[in-house]
C-alpha cells in the first residue's frame, strides 16, 4: 500500500512541477515552486495546488 502511495504521489509531483515550468511566472520563481515541491513532496504539492503559479 505504502508503495501504491508513494507512486502516486511522484506522479503528482511531476505533474505539478510540468505545470509550473508551463507556466508564465518569472525563472526564479519556478525555480522557487520547483524546489519546493522536491524538497517537501507531499506538503509542496499541495500548496502548489493552493498558491502556485496561475492562481487567485
Amino acid at each position: 500500500m505504502k508503495g501504491i502511495i508513494g507512486l502516486i504521489i511522484l506522479i503528482a509531483d511531476i505533474f505539478a512541477i510540468v505545470q509550473v515550468l508551463k507556466s508564465g511566472a518569472q525563472p526564479i520563481e519556478k525555480l522557487l515552486w520547483v524546489l519546493l515541491i522536491l524538497v517537501l513532496p507531499v506538503v509542496g504539492l499541495i500548496i502548489w495546488f493552493f498558491a502556485g503559479p496561475g492562481r487567485k
